[in-house]
């Protein structure tokens, strides 16, 4: 007998919200046509109250965590993504290269450029979706620096935060869909670009401060992008 859901954080209009651990969640839902999301992978370090740094400090911390109280954002290693395959035809998993041992090697790649022309950027210049779609190697260029931005200028919800219009850009790649799940949803940008393309959605987060701004930007108007 399937257990049964716990009440939903948000509910309206087709999309849903889970404050819960999703891996209390995820067995008990009905599949999916695609599972978009950006979960984490343990790079997210946090150091002297910042987040990130370059490869080698990244890669220094991550050493030292089994003997020194060094806090991350997050998790400290990065998840297992076999859990999310089955839930869906279609699946998009950003930082894909941190996983990709663990994914099918038959999948292929989705691109985000996110620097235009030649502007200093101490980050990567772009981040990675693996997905089972059937497609040859997509980029998107879509400018997203710290400040600067070719959309939701000065919105700044969550550390690792994904512009909407590459959320939808996914989406559309997918189809034709209707129903999106995003176990790691973050401050809820699949789900804001899912109810903009008229699409169903289902988010879990296990930070309740993260459903709450995922509440207020679904309550927004569409935003012009």
């Amino acid at each position: 007998m399937r257990k049964m859901l716990p009440k939903p954080y948000y509910s309206h209009a087709g999309i849903t919200i889970y404050h819960a651990d999703c891996r209390d969640i995820l067995p008990h839902l009905e599949p999916v046509d695609l599972v978009l999301t950006d979960p984490p992978y343990g790079l997210n370090i946090v150091k002297d109250g910042k987040i990130g740094g370059t490869s080698k400090e990244i890669s220094r911390w991550r050493d030292q965590i089994n003997t020194e109280h060094i806090p991350v954002y997050g998790d400290d290693k990065p998840i297992d993504p076999l859990p999310l395959l089955p839930l869906a035809e279609k699946i998009v998993i950003w930082g894909g290269q941190y996983i990709a041992d663990k994914l099918p090697a038959s999948g292929c790649w989705l691109i985000w450029l996110k620097r235009m022309n030649n502007q200093q950027n101490n980050f990567a210049d772009c981040e990675l979706a693996w997905t089972n779609l059937n497609s040859p190697t997509r980029c998107l260029q879509h400018l997203w620096m710290g400040m600067l931005r070719h959309s939701e200028i000065q919105q700044h919800h969550h550390p690792t935060q994904k512009p909407v219009i590459l959320m939808q850009w996914c989406i559309e790649k997918a189809d034709p869909i209707q129903t999106i799940l995003d176990p790691f949803m973050g401050s809820g940008t699949t789900l804001v670009a899912a109810k903009q393309l008229g699409r169903k959605a289902i988010g879990i987060e296990i930070e309740e401060k993260y459903c709450k701004i995922a509440v207020q930007r679904l309550a927004q108007e569409v935003l012009d992008l």
